[in-house]
Formats: structure tokens, sequence, C-alpha cells
């Protein structure tokens, strides 16, 4: 799904520039993961998971050193086996760690294939959400102008190109700028799909 444009428009990013785009991805789906661990029990610890995004984080805003490798192991033990669960709910749950992964694959070293893999699981996840709430009579051509049209998809491509136009707007890799991004991502704990952590 994601454009030719898109990909132009990372080439000319430098790696941390990738790898804050892939962080934000992962930061606005991060409460699929979050509300799915708490509904089901034993299902996996999203503190896990929000520890090893935050300190992917505090690493591109340069405020100290971390073992990615044994991050990445806390969280890949984290992943949700899909087989296991009879629940729509498993899958961007599923969707949300593994873009965690892919935000310390890029911290450790960036690439445009990479972010644009983020960004279009991203996609995929709010897309396959409209497929499973759409009407059931709807055509195929229905479908994908409902998926299209609908305000959550319009939201997430809306929010990428506010990041790509926060990122590209600025050469120097400053926490400032790299704050107000997380913020934007974290869009007051509701995800890609319109779910929050439960209170």
């Amino acid at each position: 799904m994601a454009s030719t444009n898109l990909r132009e428009q990372l080439q000319s990013f430098q790696p941390w520039q990738l790898a804050a785009l892939t962080a934000a991805q992962a930061e606005r789906m991060f409460p699929n993961y979050q509300l799915f661990a708490q509904l089901v029990e034993g299902a996996g610890d999203a503190d896990v998971v929000r520890m090893a995004l935050d300190k992917v984080w505090d690493h591109l805003c340069q405020r100290g050193k971390v073992n990615f490798e044994t991050q990445m192991e806390r969280v890949e033990a984290q992943i949700p086996n899909v087989e296991d669960y009879d629940m729509y709910g498993v899958y961007p749950a599923l969707d949300a760690v593994v873009a965690v992964c892919a935000a310390i694959n890029q911290v450790e070293k960036a690439t445009v294939e990479e972010a644009l893999n983020s960004a279009q699981l991203s996609e995929e996840c709010v897309a396959t959400y409209l497929e499973v709430i759409a009407e059931a009579d709807l055509s195929d051509e229905e479908l994908v102008r409902f998926i299209n049209t609908h305000e959550l998809m319009e939201q997430e491509l809306d929010f990428r190109q506010q990041v790509i136009g926060k990122l590209s707007a600025s050469d120097k890799q400053q926490a400032k700028l790299l704050d107000a991004i997380r913020d934007l991502a974290n869009n007051e704990g509701v995800s890609n799909i319109g779910i929050c952590e439960q209170e």
C-alpha cells in the first residue's frame, strides 16, 4: 500500500529520521498491544514492550546508552502466536510488537525498506480493522471505497505525513523535535485503529 511517493520522500532521510518515523509508527500502534495484554490473561507483558520503545526514544534523543540486543530478546518473547487466540484483537497486537521490533532494528541500522515496511504495516493494520467492522454485504469495490475514505484511514495517512513533514523540516537530531513527534504519535493514548487502554 505504501506508495512510490513515500519511498521517494524517505530516500533523502538520514538514519535517525528513518528510525524516528519507525518509532512514531510503533508508538501509535502500541495501545493495540497494551489493550490486548490487559484483556487476555497471560497474553504478554505490555510493560516490557513499553520499556523497549521508551529506550528507542531515549536513544534517539541521545539520553544514554542502551543494549538493544537484550531489548530485542525481551520484546520478541512477548510476540503473541495468533493461532493461540480465537479473537481479532491478536492481529493488531501482533502488528504493534512487530512495529516495536522494527523500531529497535532501525536505531541499530536504519534502512528505507524497514521504514516503508513499518508504514505499510500500520496502514494494513487500519485496513484490516476496517474490513472487520465493514458491513458484510459490501461489494469489493464498495469495501475498497469504505476503507480508503474512512476517517481512521485518513487520520493514518495524515499522521504519517505530519511526522514526515516535521522530520523533513530539520536536518539536526534534536531531542525537542523528537519529543514533539513522540507526543503526536502518542495521540493521547489512542491507537491507529481508534482504541485505547481501559481505565
